[in-house]
């Protein structure tokens, strides 16, 4: 199964030993604070890059896929705070928002859709006698877990839509490795793995190859993720401010 970061006990959804599973909404993300980027389709560039940093990572350019960075420090989301709250009038990743469930590839060879549902046992908001039911008596889905399930579904195809996106970057060439260093109070953070469109060759692109970008969505997902790389001032100063007051909590100690 693909890695799914915070995803503790992913189990297929069964409709026998899950007959009487409930979900509940839990008013917090904690289960996102120790992750410091997360996946990120194509199609929701525009709207994250008002918030977020939206790179390219990935060991090589051939396994580069799009990134939403939420933190300059391993295991650390400066997005949600101590309670679990995500930073208000922020965009929320549909990588988050999408748990407790998930589509997973069957494996080769086994029978029916390609994917299949999975969620999270470990989930806190999974009750047996609270909350929204995900089935109802006779076996069928409830409209709480259809939704569920058609959000994973969409999900899917804007991923296999931001496949094809990371092809065309790599087919033209468009990606630069990025090492990213920042200096704060004398120590540095450096983040490597990370790739960015090379604008020289955006601008060098001949005119068939433009014209099918900007009908295919291409141009507009590419500027975005230019304009978010301004955001990485914007984390770092979360970084500074969340530094400030790990500091006061120290001296407080002492």
């Amino acid at each position: 199964m693909a890695e799914v970061l915070f995803y503790e006990r992913p189990v297929p959804l069964n409709r026998t030993e899950h007959k009487d599973l409930r979900i509940k909404p839990i008013p917090n993300l904690k289960f996102a604070s120790a992750v410091h980027s997360v996946p990120l389709t194509g199609v929701e560039f525009p709207a994250a890059a008002r918030d977020l940093p939206i790179l390219f990572g990935g060991l090589t350019v051939e396994s580069a896929g799009p990134l939403a960075l939420l933190g300059l420090r391993e295991n650390e989301n400066l997005f949600i705070d101590a309670e679990g709250r995500w930073v208000a009038n922020t965009y929320i990743p549909a990588f988050v928002r999408r748990y407790p469930f998930v589509l997973a590839e069957k494996p080769a060879g086994a029978e029916g859709d390609d994917f299949t549902v999975f969620l999270d046992e470990a989930y806190e908001g999974f009750d047996r006698t609270e909350g929204e039911a995900l089935f109802k008596d006779d076996g069928s889905e409830t409209e709480v877990l259809s939704n569920a399930v058609r959000f994973l579904g969409e999900y899917q195809q804007h991923v296999a839509r931001t496949q094809w996106f990371m092809e065309q970057l790599r087919k033209h060439n468009l990606l630069e490795p990025r090492n990213i260093r920042l200096e704060k109070d004398g120590k540095s953070i450096n983040l490597n793995g990370l790739f960015v469109v090379n604008e020289e060759k955006l601008r060098q692109l001949d005119e068939k190859t433009t014209h099918e970008f900007l009908r295919e969505g291409v141009l507009g997902w590419i500027y975005a993720h230019l304009l978010s790389l301004s955001n990485i001032d914007r984390v770092s100063q979360r970084l500074s401010e969340r530094e400030q007051v790990e500091e006061a909590a120290t001296a407080l100690k002492n």
